[in-house]
């Protein structure tokens, strides 16, 4: 987004990113980035100026989640958990709330991702974050009614002269061609797949940005899980 003459991170109604970072950092949560939104453009909460991703904020993320009474032992506590959060800070700011579960439709996570200049298509077509790298997951968005100026970052591929992750799937179903998901399901039915189903792709392990972000394998491992049941 373009600068407004109030200071990076500054909106027009008072709004910071760093004043919303400090409510998400209690929940272990993190701004990933975002984008301005024209007025009334389509796909979008009416009256929609800014549009801010929210993921995972690092290794203190999955114990804190675990100790929230959505890990219940009912179905979808992420989720849940999301729901409530993320949806509780969006009326605190007098915004919405969205998600990229509850479809379908679904919205266009994908898509915002790109569009915030801080998440990029990687070679293996996977999203990579600039900071998160190939580990990048959202669990909402905030649709404000404010124009917030938000960064844009440096794609990390591009200073990434080997590419590990194009060759790191040992069943070949992710690389350069996309990914095949019935081939990736084979292998993790198989002895072999253990090693990705307890501590997440290798794929997006091998990526250099991935490993200096922090991540617990048991996270990786729950959603392993839950991809593959």
């Amino acid at each position: 987004m373009g600068g407004s003459g109030q200071g990076e991170g500054q909106g027009d109604g008072g709004v910071t990113l760093a004043g919303i970072a400090a409510q998400l950092a209690p929940h272990r949560l993190q701004l990933l980035g975002g984008f301005a939104v024209a007025p009334d453009e389509p796909g979008f909460p009416r009256g929609t100026r800014t549009l801010l991703l929210i993921g995972p904020g690092g290794a203190e993320y999955w114990p804190h989640l675990k100790a929230q009474p959505e890990w219940d032992g009912a179905p979808d506590p992420v989720d849940r958990w999301s729901r409530r959060v993320i949806g509780r800070l969006a009326c605190d700011l007098g915004g919405k709330a969205l998600f990229p579960f509850g479809g379908p439709p679904y919205h266009p996570f994908y898509t915002w991702a790109l569009r915030s200049g801080r998440a990029f298509a990687s070679p293996v077509r996977l999203l990579v974050h600039d900071a998160q790298g190939l580990w990048v997951s959202f669990r909402g968005a905030l649709a404000l009614r404010e124009a917030v100026d938000v960064p844009q970052g440096r794609a990390p591929c591009a200073a990434c002269a080997e590419k590990p992750c194009l060759a790191a799937c040992p069943a070949g179903a992710l690389g350069a061609q996309g990914y095949d998901v019935p081939r990736c399901h084979g292998f993790l039915d198989s002895p072999g797949g253990e090693n990705c189903l307890s501590g997440g792709c290798l794929v997006r392990r091998a990526c250099p940005a991935s490993q200096a972000y922090a991540r617990l394998p048991e996270q990786s491992a729950y959603h392993m899980g839950l991809f593959h049941r």
